[in-house]
């Protein structure tokens, strides 16, 4: 009973003595000094800041990079139904297409963005889908419809007259009442 105790008293002794510690050259924490902020050095022809972390040849394709991906999507075939649901911080779009064969995937509304467009007040999309590559059928009209969404905000929707869905064969266009 009495090592266990002498060890005890003497450990307390030992650790109230380490009181510096926080101002000790030992503790990692103070192996480097407080931060201070200091102007960058102006350099000679050169207007544009560079990004220090990315290299100079950033744009050159490395050895092992992939090729960019060709976009294979084309527009479904009929544009079915066209709705705006308003919310509290804006309004979803909801379209409703029938494609042309069973299998579609990877659906999206695309944004076409054009000058005509943006002065008449328009916000017009393409409904987008990817077929398959081997041959499917066809089937039913309830196998091939597909409903896509998407979200707009106030922002988004501020100025906008009328919104366009574009098919391959028809286009659904809603007015602002």
């Amino acid at each position: 009973m009495r090592k266990p105790l002498t060890v005890l008293l003497t450990a307390s002794l030992l650790l109230s003595a380490c009181g510096g510690w926080s101002t000790s050259r030992v503790n990692p924490t103070n192996w480097f000094g407080s931060s201070s902020s200091t102007p960058v050095p102006a350099t000679e022809g050169t207007t544009v800041a560079a990004n220090p972390l990315l290299p100079a040849n950033a744009d050159r394709k490395g050895v092992f990079s992939r090729p960019d991906q060709v976009d294979k999507s084309v527009p479904i075939q009929t544009i079915s139904a066209l709705s705006v649901e308003p919310t509290t911080t804006g309004a979803i779009l909801r379209v409703t297409g029938l494609a042309s064969r069973q299998g579609a995937y990877n659906t999206r509304l695309k944004l076409d963005l054009s000058e005509e467009n943006i002065a008449n007040g328009t916000l017009s999309y393409t409904f987008r889908v990817v077929y398959p590559n081997e041959p499917t059928p066809q089937g039913s009209e309830r196998t091939r419809t597909i409903t896509e969404a998407v979200s707009l905000s106030n922002k988004d929707l501020e100025g906008i007259k009328l919104i366009r869905v574009i098919g391959e064969l028809n286009v659904r266009e809603t007015r602002r009442r």
